[in-house]
């Protein structure tokens, strides 16, 4: 108990110490040692990162998820090291609506039919932008929470030790300075020996020495701290490789999430469009959007296409990579997967967002976004 007190009066009486000298600092009382240059340029840089990277941070959670108090209940569960409730997207939820609606007013009526048609796709969207989510949060937000929460913590850590050391350095320089002019002075005393007792030179120069004793300790000490924080400031650039890294797979998850969506809304327009001339009229349940693809492509292009395609080189045969995966939404169309090759051809009269692709002896429909061709 007695070594706890002594250490607590101890501690506080070094950080009273510290505070005062930090004061004068400020009040340009006391001399200040500066870091050198290079040191500076580090810890300017690293704050730098490190404001950029929470409103970035911060800025990427409201692109992601506009609602705050979505956000402010993944803030809780998150501190509280519990798995968030799954929750369907606000696309999926309109979807899920329409088809209930759909439901009640009646699948084969015109507005019942259109209504599960685009809930469909509503559902469509809203599972693309889930995988956008996951991603982001993967791949982006993590790592820069991480290093918001781990490295920069450490590197404040370290820069706050650093500062101390500092603060105790300057205290040994005034007190070394204030002990040499206290011995000057008594070395200096007129009759010393009649009016003064001898200890009182001892005393001051002893106490010069002592405090040469403590200033090259502290020179010491903050020397090794100022190269501790040094190697930490100097780890930003790797910081700013990784989080490079994370940019790019960002822009790839919102390029595939926006080329998903377009994808989407273009089969969207073309099933409305073909049921557009028969909504003024009530629909049977056979009567319903037929398939978005003729049955011309699931026989596959006669020889007489062939040849009209060997007539218009840039609609000929061509090998493809298939950029993302793609289940087929009927039996016109050909599932993909990332990184396949195939061969796609076109037909005259074809909407251009589509091509003819074959795998083997499968053949069907393609989308164009999905794909990279080939020379």
């Amino acid at each position: 108990m007695d070594f706890n007190v002594k250490k607590l009066a101890s501690d506080a009486g070094v950080f009273f110490t510290r505070a005062v000298q930090f004061t004068e600092e400020k009040l340009g009382q006391a001399e200040k040692t500066e870091l050198d240059a290079h040191l500076e340029n580090l810890i300017t840089r690293a704050d730098g990162t490190k404001n950029w990277t929470e409103k970035i941070l911060r800025q990427t959670e409201v692109l992601l998820q506009p609602n705050p108090s979505a956000r402010i209940e993944e803030f809780i569960y998150d501190k509280l090291d519990k798995k968030l409730p799954s929750r369907g997207t606000n696309a999926e939820l309109l979807g899920q609506y329409m088809l209930e609606a759909a439901n009640e007013f009646g699948p084969g009526t015109p507005y019942g039919s259109t209504l599960i048609t685009v809930g469909e796709y509503q559902k469509r969207l809203g599972s693309a932008e889930r995988e956008l989510l996951h991603t982001s949060a993967t791949t982006f937000l993590t790592p820069l929470r991480n290093f918001l929460e781990g490295d920069w913590r450490t590197i404040s850590k370290e820069r706050r030790l650093l500062e101390n050391r500092r603060l105790d350095l300057d205290i040994c320089k005034a007190r070394l300075k204030k002990a040499k002019q206290a011995e000057a002075k008594a070395a200096a005393a007129p009759d010393f020996q009649e009016t003064r007792p001898r200890n009182y030179v001892l005393s001051a120069s002893a106490s010069a020495v002592r405090a040469e004793h403590e200033l090259r300790v502290a020179q010491t000490e903050f020397d090794r701290q100022a190269e501790v924080t040094r190697l930490l400031l100097e780890g930003i650039s790797s910081t700013h490789l990784n989080h490079l890294r994370c940019l790019h797979d960002f822009a790839e998850a919102q390029a595939t999430y926006y080329a998903q969506c377009h994808h989407y809304m273009q089969d969207l327009q073309r099933e409305l469009n073909r049921c557009a001339n028969s909504v003024s009229a009530p629909l049977s349940s056979a009567a319903v959007c037929p398939d978005p693809v003729s049955s011309a492509f699931l026989s596959g292009p006669p020889s007489t296409l062939t040849m009209e395609q060997s007539q218009l080189p840039v609609t000929g045969t061509r090998k493809a990579k298939v950029l993302y995966d793609y289940d087929a939404h009927d039996a016109s169309e050909l599932s993909l997967l990332a990184d396949e090759l195939i061969t796609v051809y076109t037909v005259p009269g074809m909407d251009p967002d589509w091509l003819v692709g074959e795998r083997g002896n499968e053949k069907g429909k393609v989308p164009v976004t999905y794909l990279e061709l080939l020379s």
